[in-house]
């Protein structure tokens, strides 16, 4: 049953049916679950078996510790993540196969494939699957993974061998029949009838290794369509090729005529052009997004004891990073100080912190819940990982492009077209049938209409990357040039974290005192703690145990023996004295004895006013505090009087503003820190985490943006609405390509090579129309940047 192989003596049986092996029961039962299985109705030989055998020990080295350590994303007694990097990925159902991969090996809990960068992440069980299996499995099922310990650094995966060699061969055969057939093009037919026939043969010989091999990259994609039952954009080209060839085949084998094997190999030679060029530009676009774009996220690294700020593509193996409590651990490491509780609800969506002891492993992606550790870097930063990781916490519900429909339909109404434009020239020429038909089977293109928006986006997320404005994924760009409110946070926001001279107000503290204090605030990544531990500039740590952050109200641990508290009054259960005009406080516990406060200025950032001069115009503007409202006159004349503003505001009371204004209408763009507005972040429409030299990324944003690039930000709401113009240009552009190119081709004016010719060039000439005006209109904008 399915796949039509012989089953072996004991085969997998589901009632009367007998199977050849778990795979095929496996998708019967899918195709049955959801009714359909009159798809063995439709085929002689539905499931036809694409399995490969596989030699026993060409993944023997997968099961190597070392080797594998090298490939694994994250590893755990329950789970391990790992992606591949799989050239022959190439349509809609490579996709459906290969996210469905849970169907074939229980093993496996989820498989998700990046189309554009031909990689599948697959998250296994290690004690019921192993890596040297899973590749095994991809590989028997056609896909055998490229495999390369350096995939990972930022090293492009290699075109398809198999495909240039492809488009050799049938460039190869293309110049050689057009050498052959210049007699006939030249007029020149009164040679001997035994000659011209043997010329005409010869041709028909050498169009064999075009029709194939060459052609191969078509037949497959097309039929793996077939087995799904959907028409991909091969399958036409696969007709015109078979319509061309079986036309030549009957003229040179009757004697009317010499064929068209010259527009039947440049057919295929200027369609595998078209792929490879595309191929390498869409390869060349996700490597740049994945390694030149990069997270504007600060790390800390010491160096001699002394700590610095690296930006994260600048970690390299045997760096010594310092993690605060609430950080992302941005690579692979072993744990060398300090007590990790680690949160991996990043990466495998479990939120229980698992302890670390010093010595042991730790994940990218994993998020530190105590107090600072340190760790010592195995593996450099895999920025397309966690670009993954983010993406996975994306948010559901995403709206689908009517242009996806129109695709799938696409193809069904080419041949509708063919149909009626042979029936028409029946009637009026049949000697134009073969070229009409056969153009307007090529000339044909949904292509365009889909990468309009790919391509669009994908560069504008380029550009805004190379400004510091990390964007989730494409879709963000939408929702930014949607908004029309935009909410601000205060505290490390608009102020600049760190403030002016830091004054003490109580009773002396001593320098032991000052050395705990100093280093239970450099456990945690909040701008007040950051900017206290930095005044006090502690000499050798203290111990810390522990502690704990409370977001919105502060921190406690105890240090030395000490019990210390620090952060509001309330934290640490006292009355809040009178505060200046712009004073940020952090107050001090120490064994249950307030000693007092330390207190400094928070000056508003620079350009703040340009900024909001430009933004009052366009967008209602809000600001949430968790301070009292001592600053109220100032933000007010700051913002205007049509700005909102509101005080004591809880990180729970953030979250409930931003549901009250969506609950009006509004499209909300919320921007902080991502510390104590997290919630208020997820729940936004656009949630801007705004950094400064500090890892305090969190996945409930969708964008991360450096506190430098801040006055840029009108500018990046125009450039993401500029976006949607640029699409529609496109999609209509496109769509007069196809309008005119089936014009052509049903009126016979269009020539099958000269279609073949066209199809590839309008997905590379939208690629550069949606290419160039997004940069022109970041060059416009001041935005165009060649580098970071």
């Amino acid at each position: 049953m399915h796949c039509g192989e012989d089953c072996p003596p004991e085969p997998v049986r589901v009632g009367d049916l007998a199977f050849c092996c778990e795979g095929c029961r496996m998708v019967y039962q899918l195709l049955d679950r959801n009714g359909l299985c009159t798809y063995y109705n439709l085929n002689e030989r539905p499931g036809v078996n694409r399995r490969i055998p596989v030699r026993e020990d060409k993944f023997a080295f997968l099961d190597d510790a070392g080797v594998a350590g090298g490939l694994v994303d994250f590893s755990s007694d329950t789970e391990t993540h790992v992606r591949f990097y799989l050239p022959a990925i190439h349509c809609s159902s490579c996709l459906y196969l290969l996210e469905h991969l849970h169907k074939l090996e229980e093993g496996i809990s989820l498989s998700r494939v990046d189309f554009a960068a031909r990689e599948v992440s697959v998250v296994f069980d290690p004690k019921r699957m192993s890596l040297r299996k899973l590749a095994e499995l991809l590989t028997s099922l056609g896909y055998e993974p490229y495999i390369s310990l350096k995939d990972w650094g930022g090293k492009k995966a290699p075109v398809s061998k198999g495909l240039i060699y492809q488009l050799g061969v049938a460039g190869f055969c293309f110049a050689n029949i057009m050498l052959i057939s210049f007699p006939e093009y030249l007029g020149l037919d009164h040679t001997e009838p035994a000659i011209r026939s043997v010329f005409r043969f010869l041709n028909l010989l050498v169009s064999l290794p075009v029709v194939l091999y060459a052609a191969q990259p078509f037949y497959i994609s097309a039929w793996k369509g077939l087995r799904h039952r959907f028409l991909n954009i091969d399958a036409p080209i696969v007709l015109a090729i078979a319509v061309t060839f079986g036309r030549s085949l009957w003229e040179v084998w009757t004697g009317h005529g010499s064929g068209y094997f010259d527009s039947l190999t440049g057919i295929v030679f200027f369609m595998l052009l078209g792929r490879v060029l595309q191929d390498k530009t869409y390869r060349q676009l996700s490597f740049d997004r994945d390694y030149t774009s990069y997270f504007p996220v600060a790390v800390t690294v010491l160096v001699d004891g002394a700590a610095t700020v690296k930006t994260m593509p600048a970690i390299r193996a045997g760096d010594t990073l310092k993690i605060h409590s609430g950080e992302l651990i941005p690579a692979d490491g072993i744990l060398t100080r300090g007590r990790a509780s680690i949160d991996y609800s990043f990466v495998t969506g479990e939120s229980t912190p698992v302890d670390k002891s010093v010595g042991e492993l730790l994940y990218a992606g994993g998020r530190q819940e105590g107090g600072a550790i340190e760790l010592l870097v195995v593996r450099e930063v895999a920025q397309s990982y966690l670009t993954q990781l983010w993406n996975r916490k994306g948010r559901a519900g995403s709206k689908v492009s009517f242009v996806h429909p129109l695709a799938r339909y696409f193809t069904y109404i080419v041949l509708s077209i063919a149909a009626g434009a042979a029936l028409y020239w029946m009637g009026h020429d049949p000697s134009r049938i073969w070229n009409t038909v056969t153009a307007v089977l090529i000339v044909a293109c949904p292509c365009a209409l889909l990468l309009s928006s790919t391509f669009t986006n994908g560069n504008l997320l380029r550009i805004l990357g190379r400004n510091h404005f990390y964007l989730r994924n494409a879709e963000v760009i939408e929702r930014i040039a949607g908004v029309d409110h935009i909410v601000f946070d205060k505290t490390g926001t608009l102020t600049a974290p760190g403030g002016q001279a830091m004054t003490w107000t109580g009773e002396a503290l001593s320098e032991d005192d000052r050395r705990r204090v100093a280093t239970l605030a450099a456990q945690s990544a909040h701008p007040l703690s950051r900017a206290l531990a930095r005044e006090l500039q502690a000499g050798v740590a203290c111990s810390v145990l522990g502690f704990e952050e409370h977001p919105g109200a502060g921190i406690k641990g105890f240090v030395d023996g000490e019990h210390l508290l620090l952060g509001s009054a309330e934290f640490v259960g006292t009355t809040a004295a009178p505060v200046s005009a712009q004073g940020s406080r952090v107050y001090v516990s120490i064994n249950s004895r307030v000693a007092g406060f330390f207190e400094w200025t928070s000056p508003y950032r620079a350009g703040l006013h340009d900024l909001v001069a430009t933004l009052q115009h366009n967008y209602t503007l809000s600001v949430l505090s968790g301070d009292n409202d001592r600053e109220k006159e100032r933000l007010a004349a700051l913002l205007g009087p049509a700005a909102r503003l509101h005080f004591h505001q809880t990180p729970k009371g953030k979250v409930n503003y931003i549901r009250r204004l969506q609950a009006e209408g509004d499209r909300v763009m919320m921007i902080g820190d991502g510390l104590n507005d997290a919630g208020a972040l997820e729940r936004s429409d656009a949630g801007i985490a705004l950094t400064d030299d500090c890892n305090n990324f969190t996945p409930a944003s969708d964008a991360i943006l450096r506190s430098d690039q801040i006055q840029k930000l009108p500018a990046f709401i125009r450039l993401c609405r500029s976006g949607k113009h640029i699409i529609l240009a496109s999609f209509i552009l496109s769509v007069l390509y196809n309008l005119a190119g089936l014009s052509f081709a049903v009126s016979g004016a269009l020539s099958p090579m000269v279609a073949a010719i066209l199809m590839p060039s309008s997905s590379l000439t939208i690629l550069l129309v949606t290419y160039g005006s997004s940069s022109l209109t970041a060059k416009v904008l001041k935005l165009y940047k060649t580098s970071l």
